[in-house]
């Protein structure tokens, strides 16, 4: 990088199950206000707003022209990454490298509790000739993955329920996770079948809530902030759209959007030199097969590295301590946000009782959800 991006600051609100007493917009004005106080800025000091959004969850077209009022880009540059949030970061950093502006604010959100027909709208992501038309829920895209995964890795059903069990075990440490619980292997099998293999529990469950990062050029960040948390890497790739000719089992996107993330950061070993990894658990085996993608163990390798307690807060690959997406809650397009969020309380210090140690160095991996292939890979670090 010939400009380093720092995140300076950044403001969240909810990762609630649902949020009756505020509206979206409120939810948006909440983060941002937070962020801002915490960078020392106003909305004015900011040179630019990004917005991840999908307008199919927010139910009307250019949702995220709703969103810049309660950010305060009054008169602002904005624009929309119709993605996940860690591609709105990329993006954020790819602005300021170039030298469009010093300060540039990333905000996304999700109001899931307002969504009565989320698999509906799933559905409209799937081919409209070849696909749609067998009217089956979009979790049989995630069901055949899985099932062709463990063929392939060996992993069992036992292994993908105990990242579940691992996962909402996690999330008792952290207090902005909204689904929290001590719940046994026995419980996830058991629990009622969705699109075999895939049960009730071993999906994400949905949440509210918003994330907002205050992003800077060096210089900046370093006058806003003590211990700014730098971007090392980025990566973002998508395999193909379609369910007939797409690699099933493997995940080709995560490993295209890891490599152009590593090589941007300088990792030839991220086992070695990441110390902790907030990863896509929208489904329970989705964990297990981003580490394979990652290269952080070897393919077909991450459900023994799970069997030898090595994704565990006391393990040297630390995989989802917040409580990932199956114990925080599902953010639809913010979801890589909380994923950062973590990372980023994590390389400050402030992550409390589940604070790893000595980390320096972290990464988080995104994935829009079924039926997309779309991945996104970011590598951050403290000094």
């Amino acid at each position: 990088m010939n400009r380093k991006v720092g995140i300076v600051s950044m403001g969240y609100h909810g990762f609630s199950p649902v949020t009756p007493d505020l509206s979206f917009r409120e939810l948006v004005y909440a983060a941002a206000s937070k962020a801002y106080a915490k960078a020392g800025i106003g909305p004015g000091d900011v040179d630019m707003f990004i917005c991840a959004a999908e307008d199919f969850c927010e139910g009307y077209s250019i949702s995220d022209e709703y969103c810049n009022d309660q950010l305060g880009a009054v008169l602002k540059p904005v624009h929309t990454v119709s993605g996940e949030y860690l591609q709105a970061i990329a993006n954020a950093a790819m602005i300021i490298q170039s030298g469009l502006g010093k300060i540039v604010v990333v905000e996304s959100h999700s109001k899931a509790s307002n969504i009565k027909n989320m698999e509906a709208i799933h559905s409209f992501g799937l081919d409209p000739v070849f696909n749609r038309s067998l009217r089956v829920t979009p979790h049989f895209a995630a069901g055949l993955e899985m099932s062709r995964y463990m063929t392939e890795s060996k992993a069992t059903e036992e292994h993908c329920a105990r990242i579940v069990v691992k996962n909402r075990t996690n999330a008792l440490s952290n207090p902005n996770a909204g689904h929290g619980a001590i719940i046994s292997v026995a419980d996830v099998l058991a629990s009622d079948p969705v699109a075999w293999p895939v049960s009730r529990l071993s999906i994400a469950p949905r949440s509210d809530g918003c994330i907002v990062t205050v992003l800077a050029e060096e210089s900046v960040a370093r006058s806003l902030a003590s211990e700014p948390v730098w971007i090392l890497g980025t990566g973002w790739a998508t395999e193909s759209s379609t369910l007939e000719n797409r690699a099933w089992g493997e995940p080709v996107s995560v490993d295209i959007a890891a490599q152009m993330a590593y090589k941007e950061a300088g990792i030839t070993v991220p086992s070695q030199q990441i110390d902790l990894f907030e990863v896509d658990d929208t489904y329970s085996f989705k964990e297990l097969q981003a580490l394979e993608g990652l290269h952080v163990v070897g393919r077909g390798q991450a459900a023994h590295a799970l069997d030898e307690g090595r994704l565990g807060p006391d393990g040297d690959l630390p995989t989802n301590v917040s409580g990932g997406s199956l114990g925080v809650g599902h953010l639809l397009e913010a979801t890589g946000g909380q994923k950062l969020l973590e990372l980023f309380l994590q390389l400050t210090y402030q992550a409390g009782e589940r604070q790893i140690p000595d980390v320096q160095v972290g990464l988080a991996q995104a994935w829009r959800g079924v039926p997309t292939t779309t991945s996104a890979v970011i590598i951050v670090g403290n000094e």
